[in-house]
């Protein structure tokens, strides 16, 4: 497949700060092997920076938290002068020349699947739901949930999101579907070839109808330690009004979309505080969310792989994994198909961002239209 190299428009560039943070805090190197909790707690904590570079340090991740999820065009026009809107307009076009539309270029996607077997993996929040305030309240319509149900018929699909695999289904509330939680950290597959990955064996199990499934949690050592964690950061958020907590299960998420712009630094000074004291976790950044994990090599790209292999299709030269999703730690799995070159990623967004997706679609209503005509296709071509 033919990939595109390079952007020739204006971008957002959606990429963490690269200025220098504790290792206790952000950066860490691939282990060869899942790392012990309990070597992690008794790891030296971190001497503190000096002043001067804990406050650029800290200036990065306050422009990274205004930067996220920024406003919608509609907000935008209340704010901005008619010509600002066409600006706007005119960039994300032009962007659009690298990132085309997958419902303009369906038949270009129909085309190159071909007679391939094709693959559906879908992010949740912002993909499948519209991005909202409360994240409790981010529910799939019935519209939508008619619509994966459908391709699920068709294709294997799952879905793979931040959120833990139980608070997905309770979503979604489909059983044709796989669901991998917790950035891909807890999996439920089929029983298939995957029997265990980076030493990791997978749990037999059954699902709420009775059928075999594989369950897959390479970071289940760190149960404990994110719990604790968990009560740590909601006592020091507590005060901080708009601040959400919400246990993933193998994350911790601080949600600060209704936190004033002014208290911006104050959330994240609380949650690096509490971080300090745990070297085997790390802290990354979604759409006006932080997020807690543990520092395994393992992510929304190594869960795509493990699923295709569960599926037998990791090695199959007729298979067309699609991947669609709107947040930066989908574009893990977006890397992992463009560097296989044999899937793609499609990547939602009404702002031009860079990205590793191949295609674009602006929001969960598009999402939407392009599994009905992905179903419709393949019901004519059979």
């Amino acid at each position: 497949m033919d990939l595109k190299t390079g952007l020739s428009s204006p971008v957002i560039a959606d990429h963490l700060p690269t200025i220098a943070l504790p290792a206790a805090v952000m950066t860490f190197t691939t282990p060869t092997s899942f790392p012990s909790p309990g070597l992690c707690l008794n790891t030296t904590k971190k001497i503190p920076l000096p002043g001067k570079i804990e406050e650029v340090r800290a200036t990065g991740w306050l422009d990274l938290m205004m930067a996220s999820s920024p406003t919608r065009k509609r907000q935008i026009k209340d704010v901005v002068s008619d010509t600002q809107a066409d600006d706007v307009d005119l960039q994300y076009h032009n962007w659009m020349v690298d990132y085309p539309s997958a419902l303009t270029s369906f038949e270009a996607i129909t085309d190159l699947a071909g007679s391939k077997r094709l693959a559906l993996f879908l992010d949740y929040d912002g993909t499948l739901s519209p991005i909202v305030d409360n994240p409790a309240n981010a529910l799939m319509s019935d519209e939508m949930r008619a619509a994966v149900r459908h391709v699920a018929s068709l294709f294997p699909t799952a879905i793979i999101s931040g959120r833990s695999r139980d608070k997905v289904f309770d979503f979604v509330k489909l059983n044709e579907l796989y669901y991998a939680g917790s950035h891909g950290m807890d999996i439920m597959g089929p029983v298939g070839k995957a029997a265990d990955s980076n030493g990791v064996e997978c749990i037999l199990s059954t699902d709420s109808q009775g059928k075999e499934v594989n369950l897959f949690q390479p970071a289940s050592e760190f149960l404990p330690m994110i719990s604790e964690v968990y009560k740590k950061l909601d006592e020091s958020v507590k005060d901080i009004d708009g601040a959400r907590m919400e246990d993933n299960k193998f994350c911790v998420s601080v949600h600060y979309r209704n936190v004033a712009e002014d208290e911006y630094k104050k959330v994240f000074q609380r949650v690096t505080a509490v971080l300090e004291d745990y070297p085997c976790l790390r802290l990354t950044h979604g759409r006006k969310v932080f997020e807690v994990r543990p520092v395994i090599d393992w992510n929304k790209g190594k869960a795509v792989e493990f699923l295709l292999e569960s599926l037998g299709l990791n090695e199959s030269d007729d298979v067309l994994p699609i991947y669609v999703g709107d947040d930066r730690t989908d574009e893990d799995a977006f890397k992992v198909l463009k560097a296989s070159n044999r899937g793609f990623g499609i990547l939602v967004s009404s702002i031009p961002k860079e990205s590793d997706a191949f295609y674009s679609l602006r929001d969960p209503a598009e999402v939407m239209e392009f599994l009905r005509k992905l179903a419709a296709w393949k019901e004519q071509s059979t």
